[in-house]
C-alpha cells in the first residue's frame, strides 16, 4: 500500500514538474516578442550602410534588433514617423525620421530616444538625434524696405545665433515652434548682399542676393525698363501699392469668362522687349540652378485665373503661377500683405501650358542666344467663370541663379 501511494504521489510530482516545465518556454517565447533595439545603421547602399552614432531629421536609417515585424508606431524624440511595413523584418526595420523635430519644446525625457511599438510591447533607444544645419528655402519679400516683416521658410532654424539681410546684421526674430520658419523686421540696408542665417549647428545662406533690383534684371520698370505694352498701366503711387520700390506694373480685370485665353485684352498681360534671359556661357548648367522670380502685391482677394509666364509669345513651355490653389487643389481667396516674391524655376517651366514636362535643358528651353521677351499673361483656362476679379501690381522681374 505504502509502495502504491509512494508512486501516485511520485507520479503526481513528476507530472507537475512536466507541466511547469512544459509552461516555461511558452513564457518565454512570450516574453522575447518584445521589440528590442540593438542599433542603428544608415539606409543607404554599402560603402554607406556602417553603424551610425547620431541622425538628423530626415534621414533614412534602418533600426537594427528583433521582433520588430508588425510595428505599429515609431516615436523619434516623442515625434511619430510615417512607415512602411513592407520594409520591415523581424531584425530590421527600414524608416525615415521625421523631417520636422521641434527641438526647443522637446520634453527632456523624450530628447535623443526611439520608441518602437508593437501588439506586443515596446521599448525605448536611447541614441543621438541632432538638429542639422539650417536650410532656407525661400523669402517672402527679397526687395524688402527697411522696416517691413519679412518670413523666412526652410528647415530647422533652431538655436539661431545670428541673421543678416543684405549684408545688415537683424537685431531680433521670432522663430515658429517647428523650426520651418523665421521672422523679423528688416534692418537698414545699404547694400545688396544674400540672406545669413547661423545657428548652434551651421550657416545657411541664399546664392541669390536680398535687397538686389539689377542683378539679373530683365524688368524693373526703373533703371532697367524693358516693358513695352500690355498692362494696365505702370505707376510709381505708393498709395495704391503699397511698399512699393519705384515703378510697377498694374494688372487689372473684372472676372472671367469660362475658358477665356484672351490675354492680350484688357491689360491682363505684361510683355517686354528682347532681354537676355540668362549668359550664353551659362547654358551649360542644370536647368534647375536658374529661376525666374519677381515681386507681386494683390492687396484684395483673387480667385482663379492663372498667370502664364512664357517666353517670346510661344507657349511650348509655360511657368505657372496660382497662388490661390492650395496643395490639395481647393481653391481660397488669395492676397498679399504687401509686396512678395514669386519663385518660378526653369525647371517649372513645363510642356501642355504649364503642367507637362520640363525642357531638358537650359538651351532647349532659352534657345543658343537664351533671349527674347518676357511674357506674363492673365488667362481661364476653366470651364467655370473665376469667382473673383484680378488687381495686382507687378515687380523686378528678373533671372537669377538659385544653386
Amino acid at each position: 500500500m505504502k509502495k502504491i501511494l509512494y508512486r501516485s504521489v511520485h507520479c503526481c510530482l513528476l507530472l507537475c514538474l512536466l507541466v511547469i516545465a512544459a509552461s516555461l518556454p511558452a513564457c518565454k517565447k512570450e516574453t522575447s516578442n518584445t521589440p528590442v533595439i540593438t542599433g542603428v545603421r544608415n539606409f543607404a547602399l554599402a560603402p554607406g550602410d556602417s553603424i551610425l552614432n547620431s541622425m538628423i531629421p530626415g534621414q533614412w536609417i534602418v533600426l537594427l534588433g528583433h521582433n520588430l515585424q508588425g510595428a505599429t508606431q515609431i516615436f523619434f524624440n516623442g515625434v511619430p514617423a510615417s512607415f512602411n511595413s513592407a520594409l520591415f523584418s523581424d531584425t530590421s526595420a527600414a524608416v525615415q525620421v521625421p523631417a520636422v523635430i521641434p527641438f526647443p519644446s522637446i520634453a527632456a525625457d523624450q530628447l535623443n530616444t526611439i520608441r518602437y511599438v508593437t501588439p506586443n510591447g515596446s521599448t525605448t533607444f536611447s541614441f543621438d538625434i541632432v538638429a542639422p544645419p539650417p536650410t532656407i528655402e525661400s523669402v517672402s519679400n527679397e526687395n524688402a524696405n527697411a522696416g517691413d516683416s519679412v518670413r523666412v521658410y526652410g528647415l530647422n532654424f533652431f538655436f539661431i545665433k545670428s541673421i543678416t539681410f543684405a549684408g545688415s546684421p537683424v537685431a531680433a526674430w521670432q522663430e515658429a515652434n517647428d523650426g520651418t520658419s523665421v521672422g523679423f523686421i528688416v534692418p537698414s540696408l545699404s547694400q545688396s548682399a544674400p540672406l545669413v542665417i547661423t545657428t548652434a549647428s551651421g550657416t545657411a545662406a541664399t546664392v541669390y542676393n536680398m535687397n538686389d533690383v539689377k542683378t539679373g534684371a530683365l524688368c524693373n520698370f526703373d533703371d532697367v525698363n524693358t516693358y513695352s505694352w500690355g498692362a494696365t498701366s505702370t505707376s510709381n503711387n505708393n498709395s495704391l501699392f503699397t511698399g512699393n520700390r519705384g515703378n510697377y506694373a498694374i494688372m487689372t480685370d473684372p472676372p472671367l469668362n469660362p475658358n477665356e485665353w484672351s490675354w492680350w485684352n484688357g491689360g491682363r498681360s505684361i510683355n517686354t522687349n528682347s532681354v537676355q534671359w540668362v549668359p550664353t556661357d551659362s547654358l551649360n548648367v542644370p536647368i534647375g540652378d536658374y529661376a525666374l522670380k519677381f515681386e507681386v502685391n494683390v492687396p484684395g482677394p483673387w480667385n482663379g485665373g492663372s498667370i502664364f509666364v512664357v517666353k517670346d509669345y510661344n507657349t511650348a513651355y509655360v511657368g505657372r503661377y496660382e497662388p490661390w490653389k492650395d496643395a490639395d487643389g481647393n481653391n481660397f481667396n488669395y492676397s498679399t500683405t504687401g509686396w512678395q516674391t514669386v519663385t518660378i524655376p526653369l525647371s517649372m517651366f513645363l510642356t501642355n501650358n504649364g503642367t507637362g514636362t520640363a525642357a531638358a535643358s537650359l538651351t532647349a528651353l532659352l534657345g543658343s542666344s537664351a533671349s527674347g521677351s518676357v511674357n506674363i499673361w492673365l488667362i481661364n483656362n476653366s470651364p467655370s467663370a473665376t469667382a473673383t476679379g484680378f488687381n495686382a501690381a507687378f515687380d523686378n522681374i528678373r533671372v537669377v541663379k538659385i544653386r
